[in-house]
């Protein structure tokens, strides 16, 4: 309804072979018309990335109001460190569309939470998933990874897959593994990423609700279909869970560990609902997000074959006819570098949006109660005072130690509530690239268009097809 009067915006690619230059799929900048709020609204129903124009690509903090309703965005390394860390606190809380959005799925898990409930549990998370204990799960990596590549290498020369499928199922296999101490098995792997992704397809992007005056937005209208999507993921997950609760569990899984805690500090008050909650959230954030990096990182070296040959020739000279472990990782400085440069065009949540506590002050706005105060790292990532050309695709700009400006790259948020699984996804996601990329190169499919599109994550529209080739 009403999505005729949204801004339209075009998908801008350049590519130039000869000068090594690519510049991969972005939305156009937005060109509504000035002072008309509620197109710009209407658009980023459809999609949140085509709602920013040039000029919103600056160091600086913006506000406007809909409705009533005070939108901060927060562009400036320096105000974001004031938002995520100096004033923490007051800008923990997630926004009613997040929360809203997300809370049927998750309930209380970390990603959602905040106040005790938040404090209590984000240091028992933070310590399962911990880079000290990432050692421990790189030979699920690695072994998952070579299943893939049997699988693919039966697909015979030029067979043409989804990669985005191929990525979640591959994601969710290693988490599962990681998470769950067991194979979840290839159709059970694939009830709970298709329960994700039908899930994120059936959520609206913005709760109109709290732009009409309700501070805590509108409660999600549970259909039919969303009802499914969830009873896939929570009935996969409880059964998991009861499993480990019975004995019948992995003694080094990161469930077995959540259980243990609990047994022995019964006020967690970790019950089966909160074990849950928390188990899908660590599974939600560590197979989408690096489901959707992988996917963009093929896009890039299928686009970009210069940047792709230096990756085959660094794995050719630190690992040699070996298939790469988790101990090569810190030497693949290209693949490290593709990884970090897909994070930083294709952040896997582009907005980090809180609601603001109280009244409070960024750089000269005055902010309101209840105000929506916006972190966008798909801007952020791609404003030119921070980063040089900033729409090129460029791994070198990661590598030679150089490295950005604090909180001028958070692909994984920042602060306090920074992602506690950052090493294990950038592990997983160099090692499998690098195991992959070791075999196959992978090309998108002749005359298909590539298009980012902002639900939850961000993916590319309708995933990605590819042809397979051995190398």
């Amino acid at each position: 309804m009403l999505s005729w009067l949204a801004a339209d915006t075009q998908t801008i690619e350049t590519l130039d072979g000869a000068g090594q230059r690519f510049e991969p799929a972005r939305p156009s900048y937005y060109s509504g018309r000035p002072k008309n709020p509620l197109q710009r609204l209407l658009t980023a129903r459809r999609d949140f990335l085509s709602i920013w124009r040039q000029s919103d690509y600056s160091e600086r903090v913006s506000q406007i109001r809909l409705f009533g309703r005070q939108i901060v965005a927060v562009n400036s390394p320096e105000a974001i460190k004031y938002v995520v860390a100096t004033r923490h606190e007051n800008f923990e809380r997630k926004t009613p569309q997040m929360r809203r959005a997300l809370e049927y799925l998750l309930g209380d898990g970390l990603f959602i939470s905040d106040g005790e409930t938040w404090k209590q549990r984000r240091p028992l998370v933070s310590d399962i998933v911990h880079k000290y204990r990432v050692p421990a799960f790189g030979s699920i990596m690695k072994d998952t990874s070579l299943e893939l590549v049997e699988r693919w290498t039966k697909l015979g020369e030029g067979a043409s897959v989804n990669v985005l499928y191929e990525m979640a199922g591959l994601t969710a296999e290693i988490i599962s593994r990681s998470v769950f101490g067991n194979d979840l098995g290839e159709e059970q792997a694939g009830s709970v990423t298709d329960g994700f992704s039908s899930y994120q397809a059936l959520i609206d992007s913005i709760n109109i609700g709290y732009f009409l005056g309700f501070d805590e937005g509108l409660p999600l209208v549970k259909t039919p279909s969303l009802r499914r999507s969830v009873k896939r993921i929570h009935t996969i997950i409880d059964r998991v869970i009861e499993d480990h609760l019975a004995g019948r569990g992995d003694d080094n899984s990161m469930v077995e560990l959540l259980i243990r805690r609990q047994q022995r500090n019964p006020e967690l008050k970790l019950d089966v609902v909160a074990l849950r909650n928390e188990a899908a959230t660590i599974f939600m954030a560590g197979h989408e997000t690096t489901a959707a990096t992988l996917t963009w990182a093929w896009y890039l070296l299928s686009r970009a074959p210069w940047v792709e040959e230096a990756v085959h020739a660094e794995i050719e000279t630190v690992c040699g006819s070996n298939v790469p472990n988790v101990d090569d990782v810190a030497k693949l400085k290209w693949c490290t570098a593709v990884i970090e440069e897909a994070l930083r065009l294709y952040p896997p949540v582009p907005i980090l949006a809180r609601q603001a506590k109280q009244a409070d002050r960024i750089g000269t706005l005055e902010i309101k109660p209840a105000s929506l105060v916006m972190i966008v790292p798909w801007i952020l990532h791609r404003t030119p005072s921070l980063f040089e050309d900033p729409h090129r695709f460029n791994p070198e700009r990661f590598m030679g130690g150089k490295r950005p400006v604090p909180y001028s790259y958070i692909p994984f948020a920042s602060g306090p509530r920074i992602c506690p699984g950052l090493q294990f996804g950038l592990t997983e996601s160099i090692l499998c690239l690098a195991v992959l990329a070791q075999r196959f190169r992978l090309r998108v499919r002749e005359g298909h268009k590539v298009e980012p599109i902002c639900r939850l994550t961000l993916r590319p529209r309708g995933g990605l097809p590819v042809t397979l080739h051995r190398r």
